[in-house]
């Protein structure tokens, strides 16, 4: 009963922040999920609805690198390697789409990943 109501208040501020929210060409929405396991991070273009960029900590580059690192260090480190790959593409200003996840923590610690490798939010 706990978790639907997590869920359901999740849902209502996704709902919240997606709507103000939008990823155009020139300036896409980096969306982020946090599992109890793992984190996961993806650019996407909402005018084409096409994913450009994603990272995870199950991603293959970035797996071994991770495997001493838990929790804020991992998403950190998985904000950078996002950054460096959006950088390749050409992409340096994104909107910040947090899913109705709380600002601290993982995703807080994903975002000044990001933010260090030069994207501006």
């Amino acid at each position: 009963m706990l978790s639907d109501q997590r869920e359901i208040g999740r849902e209502r501020r996704q709902a919240r922040v997606r709507k103000k929210v939008w990823g155009t060409d020139a300036r896409p929405r980096l969306c982020v999920y946090r599992s109890l396991k793992h984190i996961y991070a993806q650019v996407i273009s909402d005018e084409k609805g096409v994913t450009l960029v994603s990272a995870s900590t199950l991603s293959k580059e970035l797996k071994e690198k991770l495997k001493k690192m838990k929790g804020s260090e991992a998403a950190k480190e998985v904000g950078r390697w996002l950054a460096e790959r959006c950088k390749e593409r050409n992409i340096t200003q994104i909107v910040f789409d947090r899913n109705g996840f709380l600002y601290h923590g993982q995703v807080k610690a994903l975002a000044e990943g990001a933010r260090e490798r030069g994207l501006i939010f």
